[in-house]
Order: structure tokens, then sequence, then C-alpha cells
């Protein structure tokens, strides 16, 4: 799932095709951390909580999806008239604390670690929950890397003519859509 197209993938994607790879890291490394965190806190002990007061996880939908909006309507507005990946920059940088807040309020990433938690909790093995947990930061490490190497890459095909202001336009909009959906699936899934 880490790998997937997600909100965060595409923040990733359009983050480090206006400021690099280099400068994104910081987001990525908040995302790879957050979710690790989240991933933890559900496999020792957090899903039991929500399970209790199920409201909790409705505010969690509905500050995630505001949050997304807001970071999809900052890639919608950006010129992008010519990708910048020396530092001018032309819209708001997501940071660290955001890749953090970002994991936590993401639909996709409580999917992610609801289900695998349900995977290997079955043995109630610490140990195991434990090394899945390490398994899981390498590889959305290596996922998010991977996005943000794609978007540095596609800076350069997106430098000619407008390109880049449509594909931030197609960004933020999915971005925004794809938040809108996962909200109205929590709530419609009941």
């Amino acid at each position: 799932m880490s790998i997937s197209p997600g909100p965060i993938n595409l923040t990733i994607l359009s983050s480090s095709m206006n400021y690099g790879v280099k400068k994104t890291f910081g987001f990525i490394s908040g995302a790879t951390i957050g979710f690790t965190l989240l991933l933890a806190a559900v496999c020792f002990g957090l899903y039991q909580l929500l399970a209790i007061y199920p409201v909790l996880l409705d505010g969690i939908c509905i500050l995630g999806t505001v949050l997304l909006i807001w970071i999809g309507w900052n890639i919608f507005k950006a010129d992008g008239e010519k990708i910048q990946t020396n530092g001018q920059e032309k819209i708001a940088m997501p940071s660290f604390m955001q890749g953090m807040l970002m994991q936590w309020l993401n639909p996709k990433a409580w999917i992610a670690a609801v289900s695998g938690t349900a995977l290997f909790s079955a043995s109630h093995n610490q140990f195991y929950l434990a090394v899945f947990v390490l398994i899981y930061f390498i590889v959305c490490y290596l996922s998010l890397l991977i996005w943000g190497i794609a978007g540095q890459q596609l800076a350069g095909f997106l430098n000619e003519r407008h390109r880049a202001k449509i594909f931030n336009r197609i960004m933020g909009a999915v971005l925004i859509g794809i938040s809108l959906q996962m909200c109205w699936q929590h709530f419609i899934a009941r």
C-alpha cells in the first residue's frame, strides 16, 4: 500500500517536481515516521480505543479531509510556468511535520495500519508486531522515495510550455477528489 497512489504520494510527486527530491526529503521522512508511529500505535492498542469510541475515527476523517484539501489547493493554485528545483519556491513546500500529521489524518494510512495489524496480531506475539513495524518503516521509506525521484524526473518533461501548470492543476484536483472520496466512503460504509 505504501507505493500505491494516494494523498501522500501525490504530495511527494508534486513537491519533488517543484523543489527536487532533496528538499522534499523532510516531508518524505515525516510521512514515513508518522506512518510508522501510527502503525505501532494501532498494533499496540490504539485500534481497541477506536472500536470503543468510533466518533474519534470520524473526527480523524474530517480533519484529514480538511488538511488534504488545503494541501491539494496549494498544489492546484501553483503557477507552474516553469518547475524550479533551485530553491525559488512558488508554492508552500510541505514540511516534516505536515508529513507526520498527514499520515495520522490519512484514511489510506489507517486502512493499511488496521489491515496489517489484523494479519500480524493473530499470534499475539509482540516480537512479530515489532518486526512488522520495522519492515513497514523500510518499505514505506523506499516507496515514498521512489515517488520523490519520479517527481524530480518529471520536472524536466514538464518544463515545456504550460505542462507544469496543467500538471499542478490535475494533481491538486486529484488530491482534493481523493480526499473527499475517502471521507465520503468512510461515512457511507456505516
